[in-house]
């Protein structure tokens, strides 16, 4: 339904928009669920022919050939019924809340997140974020559309509806309040009810998920005390994150703009190169591949020499540089996780090498 078709309606109470909101939530939070659920368990394909078959030549061909079929058929859906559900999606939200773009959530839902399943189990260095986001803000948008809320009403819980996609993400409500006000800075709206109906969003994400998918955090690491002599340490860490952060997202954008030039005429390419790329690493290199949710624990609570912590970031940064612009639903959030959690352990190791060499020097004088 186009913006200037919506049907009028008469203003909702603050109470009443409060509740299709937590509505909002409670479904976005079990979609995400079951997103997340769908993928992790089909994500085992590649330990079930090591399993079966060994981790042979054969092998990784069988797992190329899964992989690069697997996209191939995410991107062939995502072209041909909702092209807009390609990538993360939150740049369609954040266009649908500045009254620029449309949400056809009856197309975009069911392709994002067939699509997304399908990309993502197959190994794409891609994350769940993105989907959930635009899936959660779909499905406010269709229960806006029942309820016959008005534009504004609408904005409101397409808002509400992102931030429940990311609750059910990482099961954090808080960071996914903050999401929406830091990210949709320009489209969100800054009022008390806008607050309240996102809260009640997330809050009931969290509910919706704990219900299909568990309560437990996706990300559990364990902190160690530190030093306070380290906190300039952490300032600086944080800068030259930073920097890379810079660095990815234009080699991201010139990655977008070199595959949509180079593969004009045969835009399916990229899917099965991708794809049975992706699918060979599986086997020989698991951590190289799949959005990092569960690779970030592994890299803190194992002791990886450096040399395979600078191939781990490496090989992650140039795999979100082909993936992304494949044309298949995945968001970039967690594999940017996963290469800071890498840059980070491996500055790390760095630190503690020149700690150790600069007491041996004390000693020795």
């Amino acid at each position: 339904m186009e913006p200037s078709d919506r049907p009028k309606s008469s203003p909702i109470s603050d109470g009443a928009f409060y509740f299709i909101a937590g509505l909002c939530g409670l479904a976005g939070g079990i979609a995400g669920a079951a997103f997340h659920l769908a993928v992790d368990w089909l994500l085992h394909w590649p330990a079930w022919l090591i399993a079966r078959f060994g981790s042979g030549f054969g092998t990784i061909l069988m797992a190329a050939a899964i992989a690069a079929a697997g996209l191939l058929a995410a991107f062939l859906l995502t072209r041909r019924f909702a092209p807009e559900a390609a990538g993360s999606g939150v740049q369609e939200i954040e266009g649908a809340m500045e009254g620029v773009r449309v949400v056809r959530w009856r197309r975009v839902l069911p392709v994002k997140f067939v699509a997304g399943v399908l990309a993502l189990s197959s190994g794409l260095v891609a994350g769940r974020e993105g989907p959930t986001i635009h899936i959660g803000a779909s499905i406010a948008a269709g229960i806006a559309e029942f309820f016959r809320l008005d534009r504004d009403n609408m904005r409101g819980l397409l808002a509400a509806g992102a931030a429940a996609g990311l609750a059910a993400a990482f099961n954090a409500p808080l960071a996914a309040i903050l999401f929406i006000v830091e990210e949709t800075r320009k489209q969100f709206r800054y009022t008390f009810r806008s607050y309240v109906g996102v809260i009640c969003a997330s809050a009931a994400s969290a509910l919706g998920m704990g219900l299909v998918g568990g309560t437990a955090p996706p990300l559990r690491i364990a902190a160690l005390e530190q030093p306070l002599w380290l906190l300039p340490a952490f300032v600086l860490l944080g800068v030259g994150l930073g920097g890379l952060g810079v660095v990815f997202n234009r080699c991201l954008l010139g990655a977008l703009d070199w595959t949509a030039d180079t593969f004009r005429r045969a835009p399916f390419v990229p899917a099965l190169v991708v794809g049975a790329t992706v699918g060979a690493l599986a086997i020989v290199l698991p951590e190289a591949v799949g959005g990092g949710e569960f690779l970030i624990p592994h890299l803190v609570a194992r002791d990886l020499p450096l040399a395979t912590l600078a191939l781990v970031a490496l090989l992650r940064f140039a795999g979100t540089m082909v993936s992304y612009p494949v044309g298949v639903p995945g968001g970039i959030f967690s594999p940017m996780l996963t290469l800071a959690t890498a840059v980070g352990l491996g500055i790390g190791m760095l630190m503690e090498m020149a700690l150790m060499a600069g007491g041996a020097a004390d000693v020795g004088k």
